[in-house]
């Protein structure tokens, strides 16, 4: 008796038995996609970039909204202003921002503990970290 026939069968039996199959059916409907987290508003550009400024800069103390509850603020005292403070919006142009920005909360006669940025940030760059914390308005 010859193996060959034996090898052959046992080759295409495992060769079968190992090739992926198809469904018999097509599934009945396919499960919903869970949602996924909020998406942010799509910004513009100018704010996209005020907003990479204000997380490299601004967001440790004054907090991912601008409500002054970043991770540092609770070392600072005075705590960080509130800047999605409706009142603080009205009250304050953007030249008065610009101005606390460059010259730091001491060259503007607020809490000494803000920094200046102004040697280390571009006019462009102050205008457009101002642009993106006027859409904190709450």
């Amino acid at each position: 008796m010859s193996l060959k026939p034996v090898v052959l069968f046992t080759l295409i039996f495992l060769g079968s038995a190992c090739s992926p199959r198809k469904a018999a059916t097509p599934p009945a409907s396919q499960p919903a996609e869970a949602p996924g987290p909020p998406q942010e508003p799509q910004l513009a550009y100018e704010l996209r970039l005020g907003r990479a400024v204000y997380k490299h800069y601004c967001m440790t103390c004054h907090g991912d909204a601008g409500a002054g509850d970043g991770f540092n603020a609770f070392n600072l005292d005075p705590r960080p202003k509130d800047l999605s403070d409706p009142a603080l919006q009205k009250a304050k142009s953007d030249a008065d921002l610009m101005d606390a920005v460059r010259r730091g909360g001491a060259g503007v006669g607020l809490s000494p503990l803000m920094p200046p940025w102004g040697k280390t940030l571009t006019p462009v760059k102050i205008e457009q970290v101002v642009a993106y914390i006027r859409t904190f308005r709450k």
